[in-house]
């Protein structure tokens, strides 16, 4: 896929970010950890397998993971997309079914749900990384309209 700043500043954006959260959970205490682990539970059981520690290193891996690769030029950008995507989605679950996040209707955030509210971005510019498309070259657009209609 060609240059797009537009791409560009959206992958730049998201990947520092996710990238510096990823760097500030190598330092997880235990009770931090524990609450991580616990939260994510809530929308996947199967993390309470794991022990604080080991979920909280697996985390901080793929958000240094997703972060590197959502910098990484050479990294295609619907490839970075499907996985900040995929991501965000796993993070909007946790803020869908955590008690307490939201609301009654179990949309609009509550005031202790606002943290994890600002997740619905992360998933709006993976979508809209996931739909971009190519720019055209406007040039050998030119020329084939020219020899479409030379014909």
């Amino acid at each position: 896929m060609g240059f797009s700043l537009s791409r560009s500043v959206l992958r730049l954006a998201t990947g520092a970010f996710i990238l510096n959260q990823g760097l500030s959970k190598l330092r997880l205490d235990r009770d931090s950890a524990t609450g991580l682990r616990d939260m994510t539970a809530n929308a996947f059981p199967q993390a309470q397998q794991l022990a604080p520690e080991t979920f909280g290193k697996a985390v901080a891996a793929a958000e240094i993971g997703l972060g590197a690769a959502l910098l990484a030029p050479f990294v295609p950008t619907r490839l970075a997309a499907l996985g900040l995507t995929a991501f965000s989605g796993g993070l909007l679950a946790v803020y869908a079914k955590t008690p307490g996040m939201t609301e009654s209707d179990g949309v609009r955030p509550t005031q202790a749900g606002l943290t994890m509210a600002k997740d619905v971005w992360l998933a709006a510019i993976g979508v809209a990384l996931l739909v971009s498309r190519r720019p055209r070259k406007p040039l050998k657009t030119a020329k084939a309209k020219v020899r479409k209609i030379a014909k």
